[in-house]
C-alpha cells in the first residue's frame, strides 16, 4: 500500500491538471455509526442500497461513478477499491460480495453490523465558489476530480478510520460493545466497504460523506 505521503504528491499533481482541491479534514463518528443486521435478507438490502442496484438503481444516478467501492479479484484473492462506470459493474462486485459472504458464513445473532462514519471534507474558500453550481432549482456543489483523486481521497478516509483511537477521535458516548468495534479489537472480517461521494451534505462550510462498512464480529 501506498504511504500517505506518496498518495498526497499524487493528489497534488492531479490539482495542478484541473482536479478539485477537495481535502480530508478529519473523521466522525455521530450518536448512531451502528445499525446492527439481523438478516440475510436484510443484509441483501443493505448491499443493494450501497451499491444502488435494484429499487436504489436511479439513486442520485448521475453521480454514483464518484462512489469507491470494494472489489475483489477472485483469483488472486485480493481486495481493492475502485469506481465504476455502470449497473453492470456494481452486480459483478454485487456477485463477488455474494460469494465471499458465503464463504465467511456470517452469524445474524448481533455479529452482523453496518458501520456509517462521516468523513469531513473541505475546500479552499475561492474553490468553493468557483464549484457552486444551481441543479434544480437548488444551489449546490459540483467537484471535478480524476480518478486518481477520488482514490486518494478514499486512502485518507480509509487511513483515519483505521488510526481512530489513536487520532483521539471521540466515540464514548456509545456503549462498551460498540467502542469495541471502533477500536476493532472484535471486528473478525470486512464483508464490504464504500466511501458514497454521490449524496454529500454541507454544514458549516465542510462537506460530508459517508463511508460504509459491513463488519462481521466475533
Amino acid at each position: 500500500m501506498e504511504s500517505l505521503r506518496d498518495v498526497k504528491r499524487v493528489m497534488e499533481r492531479e490539482i495542478e491538471k484541473g482536479s478539485c482541491p477537495l481535502q480530508f479534514e478529519y473523521l466522525e463518528f455521530g450518536e448512531k455509526p451502528f445499525q446492527f443486521i439481523e438478516s440475510e435478507k436484510k443484509l441483501n438490502e443493505v448491499l443493494s442500497y450501497l451499491l444502488r442496484l435494484g429499487e436504489y438503481r436511479g439513486y442520485t444516478e448521475h453521480l454514483v461513478g464518484n462512489n469507491v467501492y470494494m472489489d475483489l479479484d477472485m483469483l488472486c484473492r485480493k481486495i481493492q477499491f475502485k469506481r465504476t462506470h455502470s449497473p453492470v459493474e456494481r452486480s459483478e462486485i454485487h456477485w463477488k460480495i455474494q460469494r465471499y459472504k458465503n464463504k465467511l458464513k456470517p452469524d445474524y445473532a448481533g455479529k452482523v453490523c453496518l458501520e456509517m462514519v462521516q468523513c469531513i471534507f473541505s475546500l479552499p474558500e475561492n474553490a468553493a465558489e468557483k464549484c457552486r453550481i444551481v441543479y434544480d432549482g437548488q444551489e449546490t456543489y459540483a467537484f471535478a476530480m480524476s480518478n486518481k483523486y477520488i482514490l486518494g481521497l478514499f486512502t485518507h478516509c480509509e487511513a483515519a478510520r483505521k488510526s481512530a483511537v489513536e487520532d483521539g477521535v471521540e466515540f464514548v458516548h456509545l456503549p462498551e460493545e460498540e467502542q469495541k468495534i471502533v477500536r476493532l479489537e472484535n471486528v473478525r472480517n470486512v464483508l464490504f466497504q464504500t466511501l458514497l461521494l454521490d449524496n454529500v451534505a454541507v454544514e458549516n462550510g465542510l462537506f460530508h460523506a459517508q463511508m460504509c462498512t459491513v463488519m462481521l464480529l466475533k
